[in-house]
């Protein structure tokens, strides 16, 4: 007989056989008793993962993969990563958290340059991203080894989605902790701005977020009109969204990085760490007024 049954019901079943022995089957339970029945108890457990979380190689029945879903509640769980498209390049931010007073700013950066024309920030682990920063860093320097011109966006995009995709399908290798965001500037194309999740998803955005406080981080970059919105303007309205999304009375300090691809300058670089702390004050003192207005 099959049975379709809680496992709040077994230790019932227990009670009223004798004897019993119990084999674990994968997902299956197999009870038996003194007079040789054998009774069958398949308990559902996909929506939790029991049996299916092994390996990123196994799909539950639901067709789901939990390995890359642990990777992106991992990304889910950093702090607050943010990047918008202006009309005259790309922005991305970061709210790092603090785990020490004892560390220095400038230490486990979260933002990378990549090449001339491309940057990259991290949401989850840091470890990860740095591997994928390195890896962007191989692609556009041996593309523009071969070709003599920078990495197209969309090119750098897919190869890194690519490699990403790759590590959920062996059991050898688990799946990358964090979500990137990948900013570049084309002369032709303009700027242009991808997510990269874990299962190596990627799409282009106006503006996008990842980390801890993405809905309503997200929200906030819905209002905003991205063609009119200069890089400047939008290093103040980043910072908005970050302040935001930080409790102070919960959540750790925190460290505001940001790096840019502008087309005046003509090439990726970070944002000046003095240029942070006004915009950062800026939006901080914004908060207090509203919050006192209120």
């Amino acid at each position: 007989m099959f049975y379709s049954l809680s496992t709040l019901l077994i230790p019932k079943i227990l009670e009223s056989h004798t004897e019993i022995k119990l084999y674990i089957l994968h997902s299956h339970f197999l009870f038996y008793t003194h007079t040789h029945t054998h009774i069958y108890i398949y308990i559902y457990m996909a929506s939790i993962g029991t049996g299916y979380d092994l390996s990123a190689t196994t799909f539950s029945p639901d067709g789901r993969v939990f390995q890359v879903e642990y990777a992106q509640k991992a990304a889910d769980s950093s702090g607050l990563t943010l990047g918008m498209c202006c009309k005259d390049g790309v922005v991305l931010a970061v709210e790092k958290v603090l785990l020490s007073k004892m560390l220095l700013k400038e230490s486990g950066r979260r933002v990378h340059l990549i090449d001339q024309h491309a940057i990259l920030a991290v949401a989850g682990m840091g470890p990860d991203g740095r591997q994928l920063a390195t890896r962007a860093r191989q692609e556009c320097e041996q593309y523009r080894n071969i070709f003599r011109m920078p990495m197209p966006a969309h090119l750098l995009a897919e190869r890194i989605a690519g490699y990403v995709h790759v590590h959920s399908l062996y059991w050898h290798v688990r799946p990358f902790g964090c979500t990137i965001l990948i900013g570049t500037w084309d002369g032709k194309q303009g700027p242009a701005l991808y997510m990269i999740d874990p299962s190596g998803t990627f799409y282009r955005y106006y503006g996008c977020a990842a980390g801890k406080g993405k809905q309503g981080a997200k929200t906030g970059l819905e209002k905003l009109d991205f063609h009119q919105l200069s890089c400047e303007d939008a290093l103040f309205e980043l910072a908005k969204l970050i302040n935001a999304a930080h409790d102070e009375s919960k959540d750790k300090p925190y460290e505001m990085e940001m790096i840019w691809i502008k087309r005046d300058l003509g090439k990726a670089s970070l944002v000046p760490p003095n240029l942070i702390e006004t915009v950062r004050q800026r939006a901080e003192q914004l908060a207090r007024e509203e919050e006192m207005a209120d």
